[in-house]
């Protein structure tokens, strides 16, 4: 299983750009959704969260710029990212939990990594 990030390149500020995060596999086995991202000399953060059941939670740095979704049944989640700031300028990463057998005979919920995509954001 693995997680398909795109959507990221180049906006000006108070430009959009949408990101999606497609999970490979069985839509049920995956829980939350969530986007992170690191900006060059930072430590990665939490931008946006949804769990199963649709609700979201974002960073107060984006509360009211970005909003995520999820499709009802599928394993694809999305980030829309609205009035952009040269801060919000990182390489952005989407992350979800798989349930899948963790050791011999044991389940849980193993957490996954998307590949990075780059979100650039000029003036």
């Amino acid at each position: 299983v693995q997680l398909q990030a795109s959507g990221g390149g180049l906006a000006q500020v108070g430009g959009s750009l949408q990101l999606s995060c497609e999970a490979s596999g069985n839509a049920a086995a995956w829980s939350d959704f969530g986007w992170y991202r690191q900006a060059p000399g930072k430590e990665r953060e939490m931008v946006a969260r949804v769990d199963s059941r649709g609700n979201t939670d974002y960073s107060d740095s984006v509360r009211g710029r970005f909003a995520m979704s999820r499709e009802n049944g599928a394993s694809t989640a999305y980030l829309q990212m609205n009035s952009l700031q040269r801060e919000d300028t990182a390489v952005y990463y989407c992350n979800a939990e798989h349930f899948e057998e963790i050791s011999p005979s044991r389940y849980g919920w193993a957490p996954y990594w998307g590949q990075g995509t780059l979100v650039t954001v000029s003036s």
